[in-house]
């Protein structure tokens, strides 16, 4: 693989983008000063602070759920299709200012260049999906059995929401949360996280440009997210709170939720088990296996964590994938022909290590890669380990980076109880030619999401989300906006 050497200085259309973002809170259609030490937003690819913003405090918070409790009422009696046409015109000036997005996410995140127009794609298509799902919001009625009046089961926004997002896709995670909501008519608080909170800041500035009403989207990063959550949550005006990042954090989030009873949605850790058996097409599990493992720099909770190959063709498996990662580019992701950009700090460098340094002592055998690379930055190289042993961490743990992990098995039996250990069911992946084994693959694998001789499952039209501690209810397709809408039964005497 190739290390390219990064460079500490900004150019000039990087300095020029950051200077349009905005640095300050958004709250009630007002961007605002904070009023504490700021925000430092890093470029993880060379450690240097790239943009200062506003830090908000607890106090910020509730102001914020003020505007959207504010604004509440007048935006879910706001017509259904203005709604979607707001939406709609979110997503066409996204198309507009896909390259400032797509920068901007590859400069506070690291995600290379090709991979950040990538995101501005599938994070537009939540725009476009939802505000076609705005206007078809239905409900039913009929006459009851007994013949004695007609029930009407009409659907209602849920009201105000919570939206903690996670900072590995910066825009596709606001637009899965933000569009439904607002096609459901709910008005949202969004906290970014604190490590990549600039490309949430943008979007907000698009949404208005939009037509977004005031108080409708209100947007807080803050450094102490623990302590201007937890007053938003046990707000009795908050009804929906929905979270995506660790399994232990939602934990939290659904203890402190289940105080005021409200509807969560939870899209949490993973552990994806990525199979292939021995009558896969080769190249298209290897290809596979690059999408499915270093998208994102591996840094997805849908990265494949485990590789359980069988032992037939295990060995040309591995030498097939360590041919193309040796071919990786790795460095800023601005830079030309860059593949594998960096982490997104110092500690995911150090977790990486770790989980090499315990693989290896209990047998396991590194192919290439291994080692954080000297220099600026927070990189580590994409890696390939075989012979993993049971109980390492690397099995156990969600990896979160470009470590391509392989174990095998011998029979169908063993890959499903493979598969299956873990305390996780997000996403799996199976390369199989058996349409017979596919099928039973789907039905016995313990996941939310298959994906079948593909390593890549996401779709604004389809519903994201998993089983078991990866979480609860799900984001896209047609499930997706019922997440913000309650249920209301009305019976009307005959």
């Amino acid at each position: 693989m190739t290390i390219v050497d990064t460079t500490t200085e900004l150019a000039p259309n990087e300095a020029e983008l950051l200077a349009r973002v905005p640095d300050g809170l958004f709250i009630g259609g007002r961007w605002e000063a904070g009023t504490r030490d700021p925000i430092e937003v890093q470029d993880p690819a060379t450690g240097r602070v790239i943009k200062r913003i506003a830090n908000a405090t607890p106090e910020d918070g509730i102001r914020a759920l003020d505007a959207a409790a504010a604004a509440a009422d007048a935006w879910a009696a706001t017509a259904p299709r203005v709604r979607a046409e707001i939406l709609r015109r979110a997503f066409d000036l996204l198309q507009e200012r896909r390259a400032d997005f797509a920068l901007l996410m590859t400069l506070e995140m690291g995600k290379p260049l090709a991979e950040a127009n990538g995101e501005v794609t599938y994070g537009g298509e939540f725009l476009r999906w939802f505000s076609e799902e705005a206007v078809r919001i239905s409900g039913r009625f009929g006459q009851n059995p007994e013949g004695t009046g007609t029930m009407v089961v009409s659907q209602r926004p849920v009201g105000p929401c919570y939206l903690i997002t996670p900072w590995n896709f910066p825009l596709a995670m606001a637009t899965r949360k933000i569009a439904p909501a607002l096609a459901a008519g709910c008005t949202v608080v969004v906290k970014p996280a604190e490590l990549t909170p600039l490309t949430t800041l943008f979007f907000a500035q698009l949404l208005a440009d939009a037509g977004v009403p005031d108080g409708v989207v209100n947007i807080i990063p803050t450094s102490t997210a623990r302590t201007v959550s937890e007053p938003i949550i046990a707000d009795p005006r908050l009804r929906k709170l929905s979270f995506t990042g660790s399994t232990p954090v939602g934990r939290t989030l659904l203890a402190q939720a289940g105080q005021n009873v409200l509807r969560t949605s939870m899209e949490l850790g993973g552990n994806a088990p990525f199979v292939v058996f021995d009558d896969a097409d080769l190249d298209k599990a290897v290809e596979g296996a690059m999408l499915a493992k270093f998208r994102n720099i591996g840094q997805a909770c849908t990265a494949a964590n485990r590789f359980i190959v069988h032992e037939s063709v295990a060995e040309e498996f591995a030498r097939r994938v360590t041919e193309k990662v040796q071919a990786f580019r790795v460095g800023r992701g601005t830079d030309d022909g860059v593949t594998i950009g960096p982490l997104i700090d110092d500690r995911a460098v150090a977790s990486m290590a770790k989980l090499v340094e315990d693989a290896v002592s209990r047998g396991a055998r590194v192919l290439t890669g291994g080692n954080a690379p000297e220099g600026d930055g927070f990189f580590f190289e994409p890696t390939v380990i075989v012979d993993v042993q049971p109980g390492s961490e690397l099995l156990r743990e969600e990896i979160f980076g470009p470590i391509l992990a392989i174990t095998t098995f011998s029979t169908e039996d063993e890959a499903v109880a493979a598969a299956n250990s873990t305390e996780y069911g997000l996403v799996g992946y199976v390369f199989t030619q058996d349409l017979a084994r596919g099928q039973r693959m789907i039905d016995r694998v313990d996941t939310g999401m298959m994906g079948l001789n593909t390593g890549l499952v996401s779709n604004a039209a389809a519903p994201f989300g998993g089983v078991k501690q990866s979480g609860l209810g799900r984001e896209g397709g047609l499930e997706g906006i019922h997440e913000y809408l309650s249920t209301k039964y009305t019976l009307i005497p005959a």
